[in-house]
């Protein structure tokens, strides 16, 4: 005999409407594999959120244990088929041999001085170019374990900055690995509240739960506006 838990496959000892059997039951399966998919993805965020609302804590130090290194390269300037700030910082990246997520972090104000910045977890490079010398310095700082935790949390490479877009692939694979997590969250919340409902007995506690947590979100989202 089948647990409450667990499904009844349609046509098979169930006398609810086809429709409605079918629903029931593959929404309690895709609820349990998406669960088992989300898993590690829920505890990396859940971790990491951690780590970054407790930045004190002195065994996930990364940035003050960060191991840094300084070179300098050769480098022309990029040929006129390459246009744009965009492009020279491809370019030069391309000649340096790294790979990562490029934000811009100052504005050109000399045509032969060029600065940015590139990140990839676990790895940060300050490029400075001076085309005028031809040299190209490169500062590089690389964290543990505990940064590329804390990196992935917030790794979107999307600024509050127009010019900023993702132009790495890695990073691009990444924000849409979130997004379908986020599709998954969303469909695990829906479907235990309508797991939820189908449970008379449990529809009373159930809904206390649900009322706490709506007020207690509520307040963060909204209320905090009008009260302070």
């Amino acid at each position: 005999m089948p647990s409450a838990t667990e499904p009844i496959a349609p046509g098979k000892s169930s006398k609810r409407p086809p429709f409605r059997a079918g629903f029931e039951y593959w929404n309690r399966k895709l609820h349990f594999y998406a669960g088992l998919f989300l898993l590690f993805f829920m505890w990396l965020f859940a971790f990491s959120g951690l780590l970054l609302n407790h930045p004190a804590w002195s065994f996930a130090e990364s940035w003050n244990d960060r191991k840094e290194s300084n070179y300098e390269r050769e480098m022309t300037v990029p040929g006129s088929e390459v246009k744009g700030d965009l492009g020279q910082a491809r370019e030069i990246l391309r000649r340096l041999g790294i790979d990562g997520e490029i934000l811009w972090t100052t504005t050109r104000a000399n045509a032969d001085l060029f600065d940015f910045q590139v990140r990839r977890p676990g790895h940060f490079y300050f490029i400075k170019a001076d085309f005028a010398q031809k040299r190209v310095h490169v500062r590089q700082s690389d964290v543990n374990l505990w940064g590329v935790i804390k990196v992935l949390h917030t790794f979107t490479g999307v600024l509050d900055d127009p010019p900023n877009t993702r132009d790495w692939a890695l990073t691009s694979v990444w924000a849409f690995s979130m997004d379908a997590v986020a599709a998954g969250l969303i469909f695990m919340v829906l479907s235990s509240f309508y797991m939820w409902f189908k449970l008379p007995q449990k529809r009373l506690p159930g809904a206390v739960v649900l009322g706490v947590g709506s007020l207690v979100c509520g307040l963060f989202c909204v209320g905090l506006r009008w009260l302070f």
